[in-house]
């Protein structure tokens, strides 16, 4: 399965028609400890670049993008119990939503693990 990277640090899967969205490693560092995460509801329609979720920690509230168009198809419901899941899975386990791949073109402008990497030890 494809996984792609945006230059605001969120990871989306490809797995057919559909993707799965969550947060870098990167990112929740950057955080710190995540005490509460904003999901969107199932059948909310995402464009490339809006906003999609909202995460916050102990330092700050920060917004998840998402990173092409698209339809939520599933809310992942065990951050709602559980929101470290974020900080000690942020690119498994602590995943934020499910998505339909509205445009596959759009995917094209993302980078890849080598180009994220990269992108990372730039900043």
């Amino acid at each position: 399965m494809p996984r792609y990277f945006t230059d605001e640090h969120e990871w989306i899967d490809v797995e057919g028609e559909s993707a799965t969205v969550g947060i870098t490693d990167y990112a929740q560092e950057q955080l710190g400890d995540i005490v509460f995460v904003e999901l969107p509801s199932v059948g909310t329609m995402l464009d490339k670049g809006g906003d999609a979720a909202v995460v916050e920690s102990v330092k700050a509230a920060s917004d998840v993008y998402s990173p092409i168009n698209g339809e939520v198809t599933e809310a992942n419901g065990a951050l709602e119990d559980d929101p470290a899941l974020v900080n000690t899975s942020p690119e498994d386990e602590g995943w934020f939503f499910r998505m339909t791949i509205g445009d596959a073109s759009q995917l094209e402008g993302l980078m890849d693990e080598a180009g994220y990497k990269a992108f990372v030890d730039s900043l």
